[in-house]
């Protein structure tokens, strides 16, 4: 029953599928699983009826399932490629359709067979990668596994292609070349893209060898497994392969085998195999003439013959017969018209021998020489192509076309014997001789060490090789080797033919070096030779023999020169162009000719120059001759000319690509020399140098080259190497004055000033009368004097300022030709002066000036005479720097009435004096001053008419107008920017300081910060610009930076007037207020007190510098000095309220006398602090507006001059005086609280100093009431406190100490940073005999501020005199590494007496206490202490 069952839902399920019922035969098939799970239909139904539902997976379970139980049944396969199919799933589509073909090949069903072989095809064409098809297409072939079943198929009726379903399979099984042949192609195609894509992603990899080894490496990894090979044989072999396809393939296999050969390296066993494999091709095919391009150009290019006539000439007729449309062939016919060989190909044997004819026929077809270059064009990389280029180059005598044809001939012997692995001996020998041969004649002797090196080895394999022997002649006889050059020569002739023209010119060239041997017999040689050159065509040789036949008869001296003259009339009768004839006609009509004709002799050097620029002889002749004429142009038309001659331009020729000037040994050093000098004189710096060095390379003695190269070096700015070459010229000629005057001129550059006016002494000493000595020795004093004064050095500076105008007057004295430069000098000089308030040697300078002024008193021009007069110098009174500013103008003035109309020597006077002019005017009254400054801009305009392009005269202009016409400044400075692109210059960074600065003036900060920073950046030393940039940075609000930045100018020079003042302005705070941060220490203002220091000494008459510094000496301790300064700020202020009469004057004068004062009470002048004081007040209003903004500075000052009169008149004992001051000064002090503690307390000390109850009493009251409103005012508390310990009211000194020690240590430290309140309270504890307490108290304050010196020391001087030298020790901490010098000078003098002397270190503490601070008298009893205690020592 169970069999039936099965058998009717079989039939059921395939009924089902039949009618698409496809989840009914599931059904069905599903259930003959229940009874026969192993039922191989009922999983492929169940595998097609999943398969139509869309469940692949389920559908492809049961196929599998299917195959595992029969997998030779081919259903459950064909149910898979539908599936897969539908998947798309190609590889597996395929891999189900193979195992089909299995089945149906093992099976012998052909049709089906072929039917999905032809399915397989399609599948792998439509969706498989190359190599798949490949794979595919060869189950087609015999070797095939199916190919048993296939081949049973009947052959393909083409007459009805359509009567099977199998005819493609048929046609290719009965007909398989078409196969083979698209297998060839595709592996080839495959092969090719994947040597192209591991190329790629090989050549980017570190290390990647270079690109032909790379692709060499994966051909061999491609070509090692391919299977191209035995494709090819079987094309080959396939009995229906026709001719054409036979060809085809021939040449591709012999591309392939070409490809592995190369690529196989010369130690693989295989490359011998395959090239013998590759020869056998190759051989075939040229031997029965197939038309296979590259199988002759192997055959052709392996040959190894010495000469193109070796190769054969039959053989290449033959190639020229084959390929006759082919460049090679091209170049092959014009070779042979252009050598005179018949193209014809039937020509008898005789003609592969070389004919004995000219070598260069006449062509009626064109010129064959340049059919044959054409041609080479395209065959660069053919060896037999560049020997036929070479051999012809060699014929034309174009030597450099020879040396690169030969050596890239060389390379490509090279590359074919790497390739290949067989020498070409014989090749590599032709293209050597060939080089050597071009090597000897091109520019003789440049290139004869290299040609004596290929000689060597040709003529060492090959002594009787006559082009080498002949080659080798030429080197020896161009060394004047004679003996040995004739030997060669005549070893040349036993080797050659007497019928070739090569004999008869080595023949020439043996007599040639006999003559200069023995002339006579030379001469008869020479004459024998000329027999042989009768024949038309030997003109040039004939000409050449006559010449030497006429140079042996010249060297014979006497009679014989005659005989010379008429040998060189007859050669060049011989050939006109023949250019030693006419050099030796020129030296014969200049030496021997009676009269001497310079004129016909000059004529000849010029024809023999023009024919050949290698006649060295005549080209010097020539060039001496121009010289002598000065004409200058010409003299380096030669020497040019000269130089080309030797190949120096010849580039690409030499072992390592090319002769290079630098390293050339020159054979005419004469020319070099010249063009050297011709350069220098155009400003060719550069090539001067080049010329002049390799000039020097032929003779290091030649002074003159010497001297010539330091001018160019010093010109170029090259001052080391300058100097170098002066002081060689100077070492080879010590007399010449010259020379140490241009190592002067380099001295001067290089800022050796001192040296540099040495060495114009010496000069002048020798050539006394030489002005432009004298100038420049006053341009040296000018720079000199300059960087003295901005170094510091006033007083010298003054004397060279001095000496530069003498030594200018005494210029203009001996020649009237250097004025206009002479009194620019002068008024340079005359400004540098000016800037001096007073001179240290006034007689010096009275001196210089009356010397001026004689000259330019009554010389001021029209231009300036109106607003400008000379003043005349008056005996009595001192002269300033204002009168330097007046000579300086009338000096410029002068210059422009002496000087030249030139437009830019016009224009650069008028800018002085504009320049000039408008410093002046500054000085002087508003109205003038207005007038002054319009003609100054007006004198820069006109110097602008006069030369519109030069930046500095904008910058003028824009500094005149900065005040008055600010858009007119900024066009200018604008403009000189434009005119000056040059980032380094120095106008640049003027300009750009300038602009910033005009900006910063109109409150234009942004674009301030952006000008003042591209000047800073363009000049680093600027200082102006780093102070433009502080002043921009403080508007910002950043002082820190700000004040870096100034200090930075500062340093950048010693003199920079602008930074000095800020610097010094910032630097100096103001009295930090009761309670507030302590005053900064003393090394912190030596910096301001430095600069300061210095600039007073030149700007004396600057009364704010004066101020400050008196002040800034008052913070260092010098009181007599501050007093002094200040005094003399006082005398300049009064000077100027007098002529001014100014409120801000008058609230300076008064500040400056309140200071004074003080400093007055400081030394103790009491009445004359008084007298100051009362000069302040009377100045000062007595009651203050409030609404007027100056008052509150005014009512501050007003305080302080009473709280200052009231402190002298105490100190003078003056009890009631000081109690009414301090009382007035306490009344004005309503509103500022600080101000009124001081006077309070000072005002209770100067009641409690009268002595009386009463008003002692009422003192403690005021104090009380003080720390009643201000319960924090510590000045009054310590006060009361003080009062109390003297009066030794224990409770009054509980209820300060209470109010005291009521605050926080930490407040406390705040409101009393200088510790006065922390000494009180140690000194009471100490009075109490409380040394404990003391010394805790002092704990806890240094715990606070380990930091605070003060209190370290009181704690280290409590601890010792407990006698705790140890903990004193540690606490001062002697032997830190990070002490500061401050903590040194308080600590070392207290270490001394700490220290208990067993280490010995007491007395090196107290020897450095002194060093560091020798004016504290402390630190003398100390050392005095030491010693004593040490024993006297």
């Amino acid at each position: 029953m169970s069999s039936a069952f099965v058998k009717s839902r079989l039939k059921a399920a395939r009924d089902a599928l039949g009618k698409k019922q496809y989840e009914t035969a599931r059904d069905a098939a599903s259930q003959v699983l229940d009874y026969e799970p192993d039922n191989y239909n009922a999983h492929v139904f169940l595998g097609l009826a999943y398969l139509e539902l869309g469940h692949h997976d389920k559908s492809e379970q049961f196929y599998r399932r299917a195959i595992g139980l029969k997998p030779d049944q081919v259903l459950a396969w064909q149910g898979m490629s539908r599936l897969y199919e539908k998947q798309e799933k190609w590889d597996a589509v395929a891999g189900a359709q193979e195992e089909a073909l299995r089945i149906f090949s093992a099976s012998g069903d052909a049709t089906k067979a072929a039917e999905t072989l032809q399915k397989l095809i399609e599948t792998r064409r439509q969706h498989g990668s190359r190599k798949q098809i490949i794979t595919v297409l060869s189950y087609l072939l015999p070797d095939s596994p199916f190919y048993d079943a296939l081949s049973t198929l009947p052959p393909p009726d083409h007459t009805n292609p359509n009567s099977t379903t199998t005819f493609a399979t048929q046609e290719a099984i009965h007909e398989s070349l078409p196969v083979m042949e698209e297998i060839m192609t595709l592996t080839e195609q495959e092969e090719e893209t994947f040597m192209k894509v591991e190329f790629d992603k090989r050549r980017t990899r570190l290390g990647a060898p270079p690109p032909d080894i790379l692709r060499n490496e994966i051909g061999l990894e491609v070509w090692r497994t391919s299977k191209l090979p035995l494709v090819y044989q079987e094309v080959l072999n396939h009995p229906k392969t026709s001719d054409e396809l036979r060809r085809s393939v021939e040449a591709r296999m012999i591309r392939y085998k070409q490809q592995i050969f190369h690529a196989l390296p010369l130690s693989d066993p295989d490359k011998n195999t395959v090239g013998i494999q590759l020869a056998e091709l190759v051989n075939g095919i040229v031997a029965i003439g197939v038309r296979n391009q590259l199988a002759w150009s192997i055959f052709l290019e392996g040959l190894d013959k010495e000469t193109v006539y070796e190769c054969g000439l039959d053989l290449l007729r033959r190639y020229m017969q084959v390929f006759p449309d082919t460049n090679l062939a091209q170049l092959l016919r014009s070779y042979f018209m252009y050598m005179g060989i018949p193209n014809d190909e039937n020509i008898d044997e005789e003609a592969d021998e070389t004919p004995n004819v000219a070598p260069k026929p006449v062509s009626t077809d064109g010129d064959p020489l340049n059919a044959i270059m054409d041609a080479f064009g395209s065959q660069q990389d053919s060896i037999l192509a560049t020997r036929v280029v070479a051999e012809v180059y060699l014929q034309e005598s174009d030597y450099l076309s020879v040396i690169h044809v030969a050596e890239s001939g060389l390379e490509l012997v090279k590359k074919h014997e790497r390739n290949t692995g067989r020498k070409l001996g014989n090749v590599r020998k032709a293209f050597n001789v060939a080089l050597a041969t071009a090597l000897v004649h091109s520019y003789p002797p440049k290139h004869h060490q290299r040609a004596r090196q290929l000689l060597d080895d040709v003529l060492k394999r090959d002594p009787d090789h006559v082009d080498a022997l002949l080659a080798y002649g030429y080197i020896l006889q161009r060394a004047e080797k004679w003996e040995e050059a004739k030997g060669v020569f005549s070893k040349a002739t036993t080797r050659l033919p007497p019928d070739i023209p090569k004999y008869v010119r080595a023949r020439e060239e043996c007599a040639w070096c006999l003559s200069r041997i023995r002339i006579a017999e030379g001469v008869k040689a020479l004459k024998d030779v000329l027999k042989d050159l009768e024949e038309e065509e030997f003109t040039l040789d004939r000409a050449r023999c006559l010449w030497r036949i006429g140079m042996a008869c010249w060297d014979l001296g006497g009679s014989f020169r005659e005989e010379a003259y008429a040998n060189f009339i007859r050669s060049l009768r011989c050939d006109p162009e023949y250019a030693p004839s006419y050099t030796s006609l020129g030296v014969y009509y200049s030496e021997f000719a009676v009269p001497p004709d310079p004129t016909r002799a000059s004529k000849c050097f010029q024809k023999a120059f023009e024919l050949n620029p290698t006649e060295v002889e005549a080209a010097r002749r020539l060039a001496d001759g121009f010289a002598n004429e000065r004409e200058w142009d010409l003299v380096e038309v030669v020497a040019r000319r000269t130089i080309e001659g030797e190949g120096v331009l010849d580039l690409g020729i030499g072992e390592e690509g090319g002769v290079v000037a630098g390293r050339y040994l020159p054979a005419n050093a004469w020319a070099w020399k010249a063009l050297g000098v011709v350069e220098l004189s155009r400003g060719n710096y550069a090539q001067s140098i080049e010329a002049l060095q390799i000039a020097l390379r032929a003779d290091e003695e030649d002074q003159v080259c010497w001297l010539r190269l330091g001018e160019a070096y010093s010109k170029a700015g090259r001052y080391a190497a300058a100097l170098k070459a002066l002081v060689r010229a100077k070492e080879l000629n010590p007399d010449d004055w010259l020379c140490t005057y241009l190592i002067g001129e380099v001295q001067r550059q290089t800022g050796k000033f001192g040296e540099a006016l040495d060495s114009y002494n010496s000069v002048l000493q020798k050539q006394s009368d030489e002005i432009g000595v004298l100038m420049s020795l006053a341009l040296t004093e000018l720079a000199l004097a300059r960087q003295e004064w901005s170094s510091g050095f006033f007083a010298r500076a003054e004397r060279t300022f001095a000496s530069t105008i003498t030594t200018c007057l005494s210029t203009v004295q001996a020649s009237s030709g250097y004025g206009s430069i002479a009194w620019k000098v002068i008024g340079d000089a005359l400004l540098g002066l000016s800037q001096a308030t007073t001179f240290v040697d006034q007689e010096l300078i009275r001196d210089v000036f009356v010397k001026i002024t004689s000259v330019v008193q009554h010389a001021t021009s029209k231009r300036i005479a109106h607003v400008f007069t000379l003043s005349p110098i008056r005996g009595g009174l001192p002269l300033t720097g204002s009168y330097a500013l007046q000579a300086a103008v009338a000096s410029y003035d002068y210059r422009i009435t002496v000087g030249s109309t030139d437009d830019t020597v016009m224009g650069s006077a008028l800018y002085d004096l504009g320049l000039a002019l408008h410093t002046w005017s500054k000085e002087e009254k508003a109205a003038d001053r207005e007038s002054a400054s319009e003609v100054a801009a007006s004198l820069l305009k006109e110097a602008l008419y006069k030369d519109p392009d030069d930046p500095t005269y904008w910058t003028a202009l824009a500094i005149t107008y900065f005040l008055d016409r600010p858009k007119i400044s900024q066009h200018a400075y604008v403009k000189a920017l434009e005119l000056d692109p040059k980032a380094s210059s120095i106008n640049n960074t003027v300009a750009w300081t300038q602009l910033g600065l005009l900006y910063l003036y109109y409150n234009d900060v942004a674009l301030a910060y952006e000008a003042l920073s591209k000047a800073h950046i363009l000049d680093p030393d600027c200082s102006v610009a780093w102070v433009g940039l502080a002043l921009v940075t403080a508007r910002k609000g950043d002082d820190d930076h700000a004040h870096a930045l100034l200090e930075h100018a500062v340093g950048l020079s010693p003199f920079a007037p602008a930074a000095t003042m800020e610097f010094a302005a910032r630097l100096f705070p103001p009295m930090p207020p009761q309670g507030k941060a302590r005053l900064p220490p003393r090394e912190e203002l030596l910096p301001a007190f430095a600069a300061l220091n210095l600039y007073v000494k030149q700007r004396q008459d600057d009364p704010r510098a004066l101020h400050l510094l008196g002040l800034i000496c008052e913070r260092h301790g010098g009181l007599e000095q501050g007093a002094e300064w200040i005094f003399r700020a006082i005398t300049l202020l009064e000077i100027a309220y007098e002529e001014t009469e100014d409120s801000l004057i008058e609230r300076q004068f008064t500040i400056a006398h309140t200071n004074l004062a003080r400093l007055k009470v400081g030394l103790r002048d009491y009445t004359g602090a008084l007298e100051s004081f009362e000069i302040a007040l009377g100045l000062l209003p007595e009651r203050v507006a409030a609404d007027r903004e100056c008052e509150p500075g005014i009512a501050l000052l007003r305080v302080q001059v009473l709280f200052g009169s009231g402190l002298a008149h105490f100190k003078l004992g003056d009890f009631q005086s000081a109690m009414t001051r301090f009382q007035a000064a306490l009344d004005a002090t309503v509103d500022n609280h600080i101000l009124r503690c001081h006077v309070t307390v000072f005002l209770a000390r100067c009641m409690w100093a009268i002595g009386t109850d009463e008003l002692r009493e009422s003192a403690k009251a005021l104090l009380l009431d003080s720390i009643t409103v201000d319960p924090e005012d510590l000045m009054s508390i310590s006060t009361l406190a003080g009062m109390g310990i003297l009066t030794e009211d224990d409770s009054l000194v509980d209820a300060a100490l209470s109010e005291i020690q009521s605050l926080p240590i930490e407040r406390r430290q705040e409101l009393d940073p200088c510790g006065d309140v922390t000494y009180l309270l140690i000194q009471h504890h100490l009075g109490l005999a409380d040394i404990g307490q003391a010394i805790r108290m002092a704990q806890k304050v240094l715990h606070i501020e380990p930091s605070n010196l003060r209190i370290r020391r009181d704690l280290a001087s409590l601890t010792l005199k407990q006698g705790n030298s140890a903990t004193t020790q540690a606490i001062l901490a002697v032997e830190s590494a990070v002490r500061s010098l401050e903590e040194a000078k308080e600590t070392l003098a207290l270490a001394c007496i700490a220290d208990d002397g067993r280490e010995g270190r007491a007395l090196s503490y107290a020897q450095k206490a002194i060093m560091l601070d020798p004016g504290n008298v402390q630190n003398w009893k100390t050392l005095a202490y030491v010693r004593t205690r040490n024993g006297g020592l």
